[in-house]
């Protein structure tokens, strides 16, 4: 018994001693993160960013965030204006850490002096405001994790003005989604048709196909009941102001348009984790005035945020318009919404008499697609312009809809 107790206490000793002997990284060059940062310089206002890679972690950290689900982004913001700059975190993830808070995920046991030390270390390589006029100002970011390429959204806040940077960062030692990488918005320039008329633009969009297709291109699939119009990056923006993020699960890979699988996939988390609602996204042969044209496909599972969040074989649910219209009011306080109309190509289908889609699913629908228009940021709701298409906001209710409730009664 002595034995056993002398060996326990040496055990603890040894992890005690072993715990207190962090100590923040001597010395570390950001000369490899320089090297392959992205950079972009608006109104006298020059930003870079690059996403740590698991060697940067380690070398300037001191420790490993393998498990934390934390990504790490060094941003650099040179100020060549006359005012101070405030970075808003919010606007590059709405869901930050700061870096107290991922210092305290990687405590030691019994170890309140090293803790201390990681504190101070992590609170020092947080990214600092403001950014005062002929300053340059350094520092990490503590974001959720993406794959492959993160698109990094920068809002700098100047005395009256919003200066919005949109970054495409490559995302070291990740080799991401095979299928989303060779899928990735293929279209030869001779197929792509440009648009420079809105009834002609709009005429073209109603002959879309209504819906996807399995591999064999022949059973139909989930609705295309979204169009999303603009430039990729003030799209993707939009998104993930509003908690979109980047996750592609096999049932996605099963829907096909224009022959392939979908461009991009993005979901929007629950609080209880769930991916709440999903928009599966494809390019189209056409542009208008020079802006890409993408399809999409917008719906949330069976249960939504009370989903199995572990599972990926989610069932979509019936309501799909739902889902349409919650997409909606999302871009709408997404501060990228320039226009927005609805047109028919999706095809009415009651309660009643709803579709079945390949993987078992139903749905019913007003038959309508949203067809929304989006600008570099910020716009306000008021300036959201209402294009004279399809009538929706007169409506009092969809036929699809009536029906639900009339069963109710």
């Amino acid at each position: 018994m002595r034995c056993l107790y002398t060996m326990s206490c040496a055990a603890i000793l040894a992890l005690a001693v072993a715990c207190a002997t962090w100590q923040a990284p001597a010395d570390f060059s950001t000369s490899g993160l320089r090297e392959r940062a992205q950079t972009a310089t608006r109104h006298e206002v020059r930003v870079s960013a690059a996403v740590l890679s698991a060697e940067d972690r380690r070398r300037m950290l001191g420790v490993e965030l393998d498990k934390t689900r934390v990504q790490p982004v060094w941003v650099e913001v040179q100020n060549q204006t006359a005012d101070p700059l405030l970075l808003l975190r919010p606007g590059t993830d709405p869901d930050y850490f700061s870096p107290l808070e991922v210092a305290w995920s990687v405590h030691r046991t019994l170890a309140p002096a090293a803790n201390a030390r990681i504190d101070a270390h992590f609170d020092q390589l947080g990214f600092k405001n403001p950014v005062l006029p002929g300053e340059t100002k350094a520092g990490l970011l503590f974001i959720n994790p993406e794959r492959v390429t993160r698109l990094l959204n920068i809002d700098l806040l100047q005395r009256k003005t919003l200066i919005p940077f949109s970054l495409f960062l490559q995302v070291p030692d990740d080799a991401g989604e095979k299928w989303f990488a060779e899928g990735l918005f293929q279209h030869h320039g001779s197929e792509i048709k440009d648009y420079d008329d809105l009834a002609a633009l709009r005429s073209a969009l109603e002959r879309l196909p209504c819906c996807a297709a399995d591999a064999n291109g022949r059973a139909h699939g989930d609705p295309l009941n979204a169009i999303l119009v603009g430039e990729f990056a003030d799209i993707a923006a939009a998104f993930v102001r509003r908690g979109y993020r980047r996750a592609a699960y096999s049932a996605d890979a099963a829907e096909r348009v224009f022959s392939r699988m979908p461009d991009a996939v993005v979901r929007k988390q629950s609080q209880a984790g769930a991916p709440a609602t999903w928009v599966r996204v494809w390019l189209t042969p056409m542009r208008f005035e020079g802006r890409s044209v993408y399809l999409a496909q917008v719906g949330r599972p069976i249960g939504g945020r009370f989903a199995p969040h572990e599972s990926e074989n989610l069932v979509l649910h019936e309501d799909v318009d739902e889902a349409r219209n919650l997409l909606i009011q999302d871009m709408m306080y997404s501060a990228g919404l320039d226009k927005l109309g609805f047109v028919t190509g999706v095809g009415p289908a009651s309660q009643a008499q709803s579709r079945t889609t390949f993987s078992g699913a139903h749905y019913f629908s007003d038959g309508l697609r949203a067809v929304m228009f989006f600008a570099p940021r910020p716009l306000s709701l008021s300036e959201v312009e209402m294009l004279d298409w399809e009538t929706y906001l007169d409506r009092r209710e969809s036929p699809a809809r009536k029906e639900v409730d009339d069963a109710h009664k």
